[in-house]
């Protein structure tokens, strides 16, 4: 699958919201909303989400596209491909000011994740993958492959800074998980795709928009992403709530009992 121009424009777009986000984020307090599902919402976020959309729409016009800051177009369910965007992923840990929030863009056809790129603002380090051709870290201009790790004793969990579980939590102490680290927004997932972690579990809803990126770089890293249930995850789907939860894992050695 040739996507060479639906990454180098992708990587654009991210890197060009990464710069209006860090513009917003150095500068003076901001105001923060509320959406009608309790999660905030800033200017960073509209202002990253006016250039994605305008950047992706403008340069593949036959292709649709979801975004959590955008209203959803309901013909994007007949369209082959559809762009998946958070323009700002971890928007809690943005208002913290702690640096690990991301921008997220994939490209689903037919109902899977083929392209995925997380952008990193702070730290202005990349992650990107496209079916079959592996995934890759950037950093100070230079990409490297990642790989998960081969880890299988001693394992590492990554969990959320800012929503944890009681189910999560259950789980760690069944496991006798003791090896935790906590981080925010999809930076979770990239941490087990460059072999930093091995096993992330999420319980918590989550949406299309978090999860399609980082699961094509997971899944290209060598990683396995699936559903709690063991189902696969697709995209562009009528209800994009991602109701079932998810891990991603190194190895199914290493799969949790629940």
């Amino acid at each position: 699958m040739n996507l060479t121009k639906e990454l180098e424009i992708s990587q654009t777009a991210a890197q060009r919201a990464a710069e209006a986000i860090l513009d917003i984020y150095h500068g003076r307090a901001f105001q923060v909303e509320m959406k009608d599902n309790k999660s905030p919402l800033t200017s960073a976020d509209k202002k990253a989400n006016d250039i994605i959309v305008k950047t992706l729409s403008e340069t593949f016009p036959d292709y649709a596209l979801l975004s959590e800051e955008s209203q959803d177009d309901r013909r994007r369910l007949a369209n082959k491909w559809c762009w998946i965007v958070d323009p700002l992923d971890g928007t809690k840990e943005f208002i913290k000011r702690n640096g690990e929030f991301t921008v997220n863009i994939a490209l689903s056809y037919e109902n899977r994740a083929v392209l995925g790129v997380i952008y990193v603002p702070v730290t202005h380090e990349m992650y990107y993958a496209v079916k079959g051709q592996g995934a890759y870290h950037v950093k100070n201009h230079h990409a490297c492959r990642i790989y998960v790790s081969e880890r299988k004793k001693d394992i590492r969990l990554v969990m959320s800074r800012s929503h944890a579980s009681e189910q999560l939590q259950r789980v760690i102490d069944k496991n006798a998980i003791t090896d935790i680290k906590k981080s925010g927004s999809s930076l979770k997932g990239c941490l087990v795709a460059q072999g930093a972690a091995e096993i992330y579990y999420r319980f918590n809803p989550t949406m299309e928009w978090d999860t399609a990126a980082m699961q094509c770089i997971a899944e290209e890293a060598g990683g396995i992403f699936r559903q709690l249930d063991d189902s696969e995850m697709l995209y562009n789907r009528e209800n994009s709530l991602n109701s079932r939860g998810f891990y991603v894992l190194n190895c199914a050695d290493n799969k949790l009992e629940l």
